[in-house]
């Protein structure tokens, strides 16, 4: 961490910020002028400083680089903001070089709080191993609260099931007129069956219907795969393990990282958050250079909160990730974790557009609900395709249709304005309605660009 190239980008630290404010106001906080005691440690994998605010005591502001599960940050200041402004400006002093953060010992505050999140992460660690190796009397305990968590699914599923054949009965052309407090009935029903994934998908099914020209057939698909499902679940004893397992966790039951530990350099993909009114999700690519895998970190804060984690796109970690059961599982587990992340000219292997879509096809077989496959494409370009634009192989004549985030529109024009007519290797998510682009590589040297 003492030499320039070991520092984050600018990039990769304004990419850590919750909103658009938070990264013009730390913005502004990336210069000398308001900082005082500012140093950095590479044995500690820390940063810090004292930041002029509006009292008379500056705000002491630190990042653990090193964090076990992510970069961790504290601030003296009152905001909720994680990271905040201050922490934002912090980093972008240190990008600068040694001549704005020079290396050095850490203050005691500073290291008495590196320390502290430390213990507490291994004694949480400690007491999740002591808890797997529970008496037989809990795990008796245990299975009887499965047991009884299945029933109650088994009897959602078969009061679904008939609902999905009275809709089929009275034919779908009247399910516009049922309105949506019907299907919300339903997934309340769900819920109560302690079935969250049945619930999210009938909460889906129940936004189909007049949702544009040919909702119809929208509508007998996704009827089709939640019946699909239902069927699996009833039917789960007869399924192979690994189908099982994907059927358990599509249907709510949620399952611990049980896969071998697998360590190798893996680089950071792409991170983005989805939020509803209750909860904000982070998902996190992460590629193994050695395994030459994708794998997914999923991790959920309360509405308003950003998630843990927060790993900048481009950032290399050697670690650990521990893969979750079923068929064509991609979700892993970030485990222990070797050295701070460091930048890399780490680049996943691509492939063509055909290849992509036939990679999901296959993925398909392992699991029908997968909505999208984590794919990297070669030597693409984005052209458009009348009122919408799709990713074409420069060395061939197929191409993808491009499905950029209706809320990031400005990814789609980085994305365009970064390939200038020249081919780029582009990593996103490949689904049936196309392919979501979320990270893009010009084909000479240079970072890895976000586009969400």
């Amino acid at each position: 961490m003492t030499q320039q190239g070991e520092r984050w980008t600018t990039d990769q630290v304004l990419a850590l910020a919750p909103d658009a404010s938070s990264r013009t106001a730390g913005s502004r906080l990336g210069r000398a002028g308001p900082w005082s005691g500012v140093g950095s440690s590479d044995n500690e994998g820390t940063v810090w400083g004292l930041c002029k605010g509006s009292g008379s005591r500056p705000y002491q502001t630190a990042v653990d680089i090193a964090g076990a599960s992510g970069p961790a940050y504290k601030c003296g200041c009152p905001s909720l903001k994680v990271p905040c402004k201050h922490v934002i400006g912090l980093l972008l002093l240190w990008t600068v070089g040694e001549g704005a953060v020079p290396g050095g010992r850490a203050p005691d505050w500073v290291t008495q709080w590196v320390a502290g999140r430390r213990e507490r992460a291994e004694r949480k660690r400690t007491a999740g191993a002591s808890g797997s190796a529970a008496g037989p009397g809990a795990s008796e305990a245990a299975r009887r609260r499965a047991e009884q968590r299945a029933e109650r699914i088994t009897g959602g599923a078969t009061e679904l099931e008939q609902r999905l054949t009275d809709l089929l009965r009275g034919g779908l052309a009247g399910a516009d007129q049922a309105g949506y407090g019907l299907w919300e009935e339903t997934a309340a029903r769900m819920v109560d069956a302690q079935a969250s994934g049945l619930a999210s998908r009938v909460r889906e099914l129940g936004a189909v219907p007049s949702s544009g020209p040919g909702w119809p057939v929208r509508l007998l698909e996704e009827c089709a795969l939640l019946h699909l499902l239902d069927q699996g679940w009833l039917r789960r004893e007869q399924l192979p393990d690994g189908l099982a397992a994907t059927v358990r966790s599509r249907v709510g039951l949620t399952a611990s990282a049980a896969g071998p530990p697998v360590r190798d350099h893996w680089l950071v993909l792409a991170q983005y958050d989805t939020a509803d009114a209750r909860l904000t999700t982070r998902r996190t690519w992460l590629y193994g250079a050695e395994t030459d895998r994708a794998v997914l970190l999923l991790s959920y804060g309360a509405a308003g909160r950003a998630p843990e984690p927060a790993l900048p796109v481009g950032l290399t970690l050697e670690a650990e990730v521990s893969a979750y059961p079923g068929a064509g599982q991609q979700r892993a587990a970030l485990g222990r974790r070797f050295a701070p992340p460091a930048p890399a000219e780490i680049r996943p292997r691509g492939v063509t557009t055909t290849q992509a879509a036939a990679r999901y096809g296959e993925a398909l077989r392992d699991d029908p609900w997968l909505e999208s496959v984590p794919v990297t494409l070669d030597r693409v370009v984005p052209v458009p395709d009348g009122d919408s634009w799709q990713l074409a192989d420069a060395d061939g004549d197929t191409a993808l249709p491009l499905l950029p985030a209706a809320d990031n529109r400005s990814g789609l024009w980085l994305l365009v304005a970064l390939s200038g007519g020249a081919p780029l290797k582009v990593f996103g998510e490949c689904g049936h309605r196309g392919f979501t682009p979320l990270t893009a590589w010009p084909i000479g040297p240079g970072p890895a660009v976000p586009l969400r």
